[in-house]
């Protein structure tokens, strides 16, 4: 397999053309310097060209560096160029961008009011419902709570004042170390203000996820549990109140975690990537190794389908997390209330939504229509005999269309207030934005149908709201009917276009109750794979207290191998085979199997790769650490097999659901179907694959499955394995028809015809306010099907006397790369680059005619031969500059 390795030097100056929507951007003029061994950063950054400033010292015990910024942007990649190839600089990356993790939002509340719908866990029993779907609650009913152990959390800071969250910060406390990287004001684009403190009040994400991990029982209204509620906690926080990060602040963030003593490093954090090689997924990795266990959410990305898996998830031996539903669909309800024909109050809940201007509105409801079945219900415009709704609350099921559609049409009659009744289980916070609306909201459909029911029977209701920030609420468990248990659809689909194994399996992240800042309401029920990915650090801490090791390895190979996968479903039908394991890795956590297992597995997973690379035949070890012996019988259970794209003309991965095939692959072990495992004894289990038959091999399926290993003993374990029944190499990754020339001010891209003359600013002026309404400058769209490792951009001379120097590269006569070229380690989708005709040399083309010669090298492909790069070329263009004032930075001109 032939790997970048063989331009290593070039990697040293990588950088990332700026990408749209998923990739993450880079920050002009910034640079992670990897030393080869400890430097003075403040005087190695004195000593550099170019008037470079320091951005973070990165020096620590598992990585020597820092990031430095160069004011000049139009001369910065000639500087980082220059600072690779000094002897005492390993590597420079390009410093990229991270924004705050996509989770939803359900319902936020705050002190709960007494109520049979709210169950405290005071007691001895955990009957937590995500606790319950993973063993948890068997650690708890046992004492078993993680105390001793530390879990480093890499987020945007944690409200420590909570009262379930200790009610402090330092020695002593819950949240007993860490620091605040950035500052509140902190957007990724300006400067970081650090200090000593992690609190945070204005996000509400890592407060969530400190809650999953050690939410202190009896000290809050609702009965929220932390898994691990003996550890205590360490809350680094590298996001501001909105906006990104920068990977070098997360690089510090991880090492600062790892030299403050974690046992266990968590980040619910990530972009779209595919590579292992990720200088933010290669620290992690580091970590790793060095004996921390590092889980870190898949992502959520899921409706992107296949092939998009996120880093630093994807680094090699960190623990991608992926998310199931909760079998429980807890609400945080506003209290309200209401009459029947002005008879005695009755009460209900509500969720509110956006907007929420419900305080003492007591108006009665009007109902679109008395079909509680209608899916459709409210998605028309009403008809005209419908009256003036201004002095109604319009009550309209949900379902089919927008909650903005339904919102709208009410609108249109007169109404202010929409209130949406269910058509599933519990109740969510909807967004409708619409002019003349104040208020909406959600109530569960029982409520809906109640309601529905009396004013069919010619009934008068008054609804009685109340001011959804400041009046009581109480917490309402509802049993989730649609998905419980099953994979979120959000979670982000692996393997790595390397064919690695991601993710590692699943714990629940859909619909999860826990803290949130006290300023944003207390508590919250979140959805993502960032409500999954917490749960999973303390599990780890829950099975190092039983098992007494930390060995990363060995910790993930018994939670896989004692995981329950799961079926597939399409988030409204299940189906009779299991998900694939792209999807669900091993499947959900058992934790209480994992920590008492007396059976080890050698591996968490099995890549056979592609047909290109294909291993046929794995070995793996079954240790037996018990005291009996033991007779393993050795079977197969296929999972679903996913197909890449929807047809052979396609080369953009499907979007989910990805068509399912059932075949499956055969696989067999040795001479024989069981081995004899004495106790005490290591037996080594030799596996053979044969892909499955039938499959077309242009339309990249990825089969999956598990080997079943069962004991005598009773005991039953799986082994995740996956491989792609085609050629990774074959896949296109460059998508020519959307790879294109357009105008810089152009938002939607669209093509430009040949030869259309583009006025630059003058040579190094770029991002001077005076020209930047006075030029246009040329737009090149690279769009990627796949991943590829390696993207240029290539300027080449049509006709132009004047030029010198000109070089072949990869075949093609061109001046050079342009100016963030080569892009290393791309994901797929669009790229969009300005150019201002400058080169990565830092000379700038002179006027005349051009093209771009774009190439993208393909999966496992040699990037020393033209042939293993798709290549398409740009229409010609004329540059032209407003003036010369710098002739001799142009190619050729003194």
């Amino acid at each position: 397999m032939v790997r970048l390795d063989l331009v290593a030097a070039l990697l040293a100056t990588a950088s990332l053309a700026r990408a749209v929507p998923n990739a993450p951007p880079i920050v002009p003029g910034a640079y992670i310097v990897e030393y080869q061994d400890d430097q003075d950063s403040a005087a190695f950054v004195k000593a550099l060209p170019g008037d470079a400033s320091l951005r973070k010292d990165l020096r620590f015990q598992l990585f020597k560096g820092a990031s430095i910024q160069f004011p000049d942007t139009e001369t910065a990649e000639d500087m980082a160029a220059t600072v690779a190839k000094m002897s005492i600089v390993k590597r420079v990356y390009p410093v990229k961008r991270y924004t705050i993790p996509k989770y939803t939002v359900h319902s936020t509340g705050n002190a709960a009011v007494n109520s049979v719908l709210s169950k405290r866990q005071d007691g001895a029993n955990d009957t937590f419902s995500p606790h319950l779907m993973t063993q948890v609650n068997k650690f708890r009913d046992a004492g078993i709570t993680g105390t001793g152990l530390k879990i480093g959390i890499v987020d945007t800071g944690t409200d420590y004042l909570h009262p379930a969250l200790g009610g402090c910060f330092g020695p002593g406390c819950l949240v007993s170390y860490g620091a605040d990287l950035v500052g509140d004001s902190f957007n990724g684009k300006n400067t970081p203000k650090p200090d000593s403190d992690p609190m945070d009040n204005c996000n509400g994400h890592g407060t969530h996820v400190a809650g999953i991990i050690a939410a202190q029982a009896g000290k809050n209204p609702y009965g929220i549990l932390g898994a691990a509620q003996g550890v205590t906690l360490g809350s680094f926080r590298v996001f501001g109140c909105s906006g990104d990060v920068s990977n070098d602040i997360l690089i510090a963030a991880y090492n600062m975690a790892y030299e403050a003593g974690s046992d266990i490093i968590t980040a619910s954090i990530g972009g779209a990537s595919g590579w292992s090689e990720d200088p933010w997924a290669t620290v992690v990795s580091s970590i790793v190794a060095k004996g921390v266990p590092c889980v870190v959410s898949a992502g959520n990305d899921g409706s992107d389908g296949i092939f998009y898996a996120s880093t630093a998830a994807n680094g090699k031996a960190v623990t991608a997390i992926a998310s199931v539903d909760n079998t429980a669909s807890p609400s945080l309800l506003s209290n309200a209330t209401y009459t029947v024909n002005g008879g005695a109050l009755a009460s209900f809940g509500f969720t509110a939504g956006d907007p929420d201007a419900w305080a003492n509105v007591s108006l009665p409801l009007w109902a679109v229509s008395f079909n509680t079945t209608d899916p459709a219900n409210g998605c028309d415009p009403y008809p005209a005999s419908t009256p003036n709704l201004a002095g109604y609350v319009v009550l309209v099921r949900r379902g089919t269309c927008t909650f903005v559609q339904k919102a709208s049409n009410a609108a249109a009659k007169g109404a202010k207030y929409v209130i949406y009744y269910n058509n599933v289980g519990g109740s969510n916070g909807v967004t409708a934005q619409v002019a003349g609306i104040k208020g909406v909201a959600m109530v569960t459909a029982d409520t809906g149908a109640t309601w529905i029911k009396a004013l069919a029977a010619g009934s008068n209701i008054t609804v009685n709201m109340i001011d959804p920030e400041t009046g009581p609420m109480f917490l309402a468990n509802f049993p989730n009917t649609d998905t419980p248990g099953f994979l979120s659809t959000y979670t982000s689909w692996g393997p790595t276009f390397e064919v690695d194994v991601k993710p590692q399996f699943s714990t629940p992240g859909g619909m999860i109750l826990s803290t949130y800042p006290r300023a944003l309401g207390s508590y919250g029920v979140l959805s993502g794979t960032s409500m999954a990915c917490p749960l999973a650090a303390a599990i780890y801490a829950l099975i190092i207290s039983v098992r007494g090791t930390k060995d990363p390895k060995t910790l993930e190979n018994l939670i896989s191998a004692t995981a329950h996968p799961n079926v597939f479903q399409d988030g409204r039908n299940s189906y009779p085979i299991l998900a694939p394991v792209p999807q669900q890795g091993g499947g959900l956590v058992q934790a209480w199997d994992a920590a008492h297992a007396t059976t080890i597995l050698s591996v968490s997973s099995l890549s056979f790769n592609d047909t290109d690379h294909f291993k046929a035949v794995h070995s793996f070890d079954i240790q037996n650490t018990g005291k009996t012996d033991v007779t393993f019988s050795l079977g197969h259970i296929g999972a679903a097999t996913a197909y890449t794209f929807a047809t052979t003309a396609d080369i953009t991965p499907d979007t989910f659901p990805n068509e399912l095939d059932d075949s499956v692959a055969t696989l067999s072990f040795g001479s024989s179907g069981s081995v004899a495992v004495a106790a005490g004894q290591t037996k080594t289990v030799e596996v053979t694959a044969v892909p499955p038959a039938g499959l077309d091999a242009k339309r990249l399926p990825v089969y999956s499955g598990y080997i079943a290993i069962n004991g005598s003993d009773g005991s039953a374990f799986s082994l995740p394995y996956l491989g792609v029944a085609g050629s990774m190499h074959s896949a296109v990754v460059l998508d020519k028809s959307q790879t294109l020339l357009s105008h810089s001010f152009d938002s939607k891209s669209a093509p430009v015809a040949a030869n259309l003359t583009f006025t630059l600013p003058p040579p190094g002026f770029a991002n001077d306010t005076a020209y930047r309404n006075k030029t246009d400058q040329p737009k090149l769209v690279v769009t990627l099907a796949m991943g590829s490792a390696l993207v240029r951009a290539d300027l080449v001379a049509i006709g132009n006397g004047t030029v010198t120097n000109a070089t072949t590269i990869l075949g093609t006569t061109t001046l050079g790369s342009a100016d963030e070229f080569p892009s290393y380690w791309n994901t797929r989708g669009p790229f969009e680059y300005t150019f201002d005709g400058k080169l990565a040399d830092g000379t700038f083309v002179p006027p005349g005619l051009y093209k771009f010669a774009v190439k993208a090298l393909r999966i496992f492909g040699n990037p020393e031969l033209a042939s293993e790069y798709d290549a398409t070329e740009s229409v010609p263009f004329r540059v032209r500059y407003t003036s010369l004032p710098k002739r001799s930075l142009i190619r050729g001109m003194a």
